[in-house]
This record gives structure tokens, sequence and C-alpha cells, in this order.
């Protein structure tokens, strides 16, 4: 209780900030400083949001981009998880993998929509990948990271007593990199609502993506704005649910670090 009572506490200044800014926009737009038709007010726009919330028009897009985010995060992350323990703990293999994971990382992700799409069309399957790829290359760096932070002692000292290779794998590897794989993993989530919000708007086939593109291209500016808002809204949501199950998985590291 007290942890919370001061995580509330340390939020009260941002949570200011954004209320004066809104403010200051409101009035802006009210007294003419800005054009309305292009930038609404921000009690026109949560108006809107709460009338689509309300109406259920949220349901469907929200659903279908939270399941491709899933699917395709999940995948990702699993994979990343996998090659990069195995890289970091095999210096073959670091080397084996390494240029191929140099030369792809940079990329940015959404510029393999033209191949993807070439490939795998329009549909779910082309969403999942980009997600995935999206995901991937922040895991891998972290987990190879964390498993090269491992004391070598202890995974010396532990086949010393006759542990397997599993064992140390799943005792001590894993343990000791979950705090980096964690944090790769915190910034893929980011990544991967971008993208597969860019993915969804150059498919057209449902979405949160869709939707924004839809209000902009039909001039429904605040339907935009207010699309938006529901975006924003979930990226909070699970930023904040992942910082929650990362403290309950990760309960041996110190607070200040998480």
């Amino acid at each position: 209780m007290r942890d919370l009572i001061n995580r509330a506490q340390n939020a009260v200044p941002g949570v200011a900030f954004i209320a004066i800014l809104l403010s200051l926009l409101e009035a802006a737009a009210r007294l003419g400083l800005v054009d309305r038709s292009f930038i609404p007010t921000p009690s026109d726009v949560a108006a809107r949001t709460v009338e689509i919330i309300a109406s259920g028009k949220v349901v469907e897009p929200l659903l279908a981009t939270t399941l491709l985010l899933f699917v395709g995060y999940a995948i990702g992350c699993l994979s990343a998880v996998v090659l990069g323990i195995l890289m970091g703990n095999y210096r073959r293999l670091y080397n084996f993998f390494e240029p191929l994971t140099e030369l792809l990382r940079p990329i940015p992700k959404a510029a393999l929509l033209p191949v993807l799409i070439l490939f795998l069309g329009l549909g779910p399957s082309m969403k999942v990948t980009i997600v995935a790829l999206a995901a991937f290359f922040p895991v891998l760096i972290n987990t190879v990271q964390g498993v090269r932070a491992v004391d070598p002692v202890l995974t010396d000292m532990a086949r010393t007593f006759g542990h397997s290779g599993v064992a140390v794998l799943w005792r001590i590897l894993l343990p000791a990199s979950a705090p980096y794989i964690f944090s790769g993993m915190r910034i893929s989530l980011g990544i991967s609502l971008v993208v597969v919000i860019i993915a969804e708007m150059v498919s057209g086939s449902g979405g949160l993506g869709d939707v924004i593109l839809h209000g902009q291209r039909m001039f429904l500016v605040v339907d935009s704005y207010a699309w938006l808002v529901v975006v924003a809204a979930l990226g909070f949501g699970l930023n904040s649910l992942f910082r929650w199950a990362e403290r309950r998985t990760t309960y041996w590291v110190s607070p200040a670090t998480q």
C-alpha cells in the first residue's frame, strides 16, 4: 500500500504538467489562436472519445490490434530470448549470427512493409511478422548482454557441483539476465505498438490504425484525435501492466533499478 501511495505521489508532477498543457491548448483553441479545424479543443476530443467507448465502436478495432500485437510480440520475444541465450552462452554461435544481426537490426522495421506485403499480402500474417521483427532485435541484444553479464564463477561452480546445462540455464542464466530481458521486452512493446498501427494503416483491413486513417481521409478531425487517445491509453495500459508483471517476476531486483 505504501509503495502504491509513493508511486501516486511521484506521478503528481507529471500529471499536473500534462493538465497544464491541455489547459493551454484548450484556451488557445477557444481564443482562436489555433485553427480548430485542424487542432480541436481537448474537451471536444475527450467528449468524442467517451462517445466512441460508450457506443462500443472501440471494441472491434481495439481487439483486432491487441490480438495482432500480442501474437507478434510473443513470437518475437520468445525467439529472441532463446537465440539470445544461445548467442550469449556460446561464442561460436555469437560469431555466426552477429554479422546478420548487426546488418538487419538498424533497418527501420516499417521500411520492411513493402517487401513483406509482396510475400505475405495484406493479411494478418504480414502484420504478425512485422510486429515479431520489431520486437525481436531489442530483446535479442539485451538477452545477449544479460547472459554475458553473468559472473562466470557462478556457472563454473554450478557445473562443478554436477548441475546439468539445463539446470545452469534455468537456475542461473535466466534469473541473472531477467532484468536485461525485461528491459528489452519493455522497449519492444512500444516499438511493436507503433509498427502494428502503421501496418494497419497501410493494409486498411481493420484495427486502430485503419480507423485513424479513415478519420483523416474523411476529414473527421475530432474522430482521428479521439482514436489517437484510444491508442495512447492502450499503450499506457500495456506499459503499466508490463511494469507490474516485471516487478512481480523480478522481485529480487532493487526497485530503484526497475
